[in-house]
């Protein structure tokens, strides 16, 4: 899906203008729209004029480069940053343990190079019998009508605690729960840094202790809510006479 929304972008980026232009004339006829000329020179808003003073662009290299093309550039660019070559292939890999289907989807090899993606969970000698491993698991998974409706990998997961094999597989089992914590990982990883742009500010601009005492607070504002000001000042009391005892 990711490479064929970027094959479709990049041939609405080549040879889309002329349709997406047909749309957008046909639009302002509708509705009255006056359709400026595409030969004639943009012109600036007035609250956009110390943006681009001075530039003389005709009104088909403004519409056509710097916001149809610009906007395309910005979507692949955003596609190759949240989804590299690495990551890609770490998608793939995790989908080979989908259920759907009795596992269609399973494939041992791309499996095994998921394993290796957590050297610390999965050392040399133990991806050795990996492989004997996961043969064993969709061999029983696949005569097991018990797992033969389910959709999702957390319907997987707690199927096999369900019945106890998550003891029998524990190893496909581990490579699963991390699986299902990768994508929880993340998101807490980018709403840390989410939480930094409304936290930082001129007073908070470099990454100190009383930054991350803001983050905190800010991040789990949901936790400290059920802390009552008394116990706070309360507790800075406390502190402050422990210093000056010290």
């Amino acid at each position: 899906m990711l490479d064929v929304t970027k094959i479709n972008l990049q041939e609405i980026r080549d040879e889309g203008w002329d349709s997406h232009m047909e749309k957008v004339i046909s639009f302002m006829a509708k509705y009255d729209i006056e359709v400026p000329s595409m030969e004639g020179k943009y012109v600036i808003p007035k609250r956009r004029l110390f943006r681009g003073k001075g530039l003389q662009v005709s009104n088909l290299h403004h519409f056509r480069v710097e916001v149809f093309l610009s906007v395309i550039d910005l979507q692949l660019q955003e596609l190759d940053n949240r989804f590299p070559e690495i990551s890609k292939d770490l998608l793939v890999c995790m989908s080979c343990l989908n259920p759907t289907n009795r596992f269609a989807l399973f494939d041992k090899a791309k499996l095994i190079e998921l394993a290796k993606f957590y050297p610390n969970e999965f050392s040399s000698s133990k991806m050795i019998f990996f492989n004997h491993t996961l043969q064993n698991f969709i061999v029983g998974m696949r005569k097991d009508e018990r797992f033969w409706n389910l959709k999702t990998l957390s319907e997987l997961s707690m199927k096999l605690v369900e019945t106890g094999l998550s003891k029998t597989h524990d190893r496909v089992y581990l490579l699963l729960k991390l699986v299902l914590l990768l994508p929880v990982a993340t998101a807490s990883v980018e709403r840390v840094f989410s939480g930094m742009t409304q936290v930082k500010d001129k007073l908070r601009n470099s990454m100190g202790d009383q930054m991350f005492d803001c983050l905190i607070t800010y991040l789990e504002n949901d936790l400290f809510l059920n802390v009552s000001m008394n116990d706070i000042v309360n507790r800075y009391q406390n502190m402050k006479t422990r210093r000056e005892q010290l």
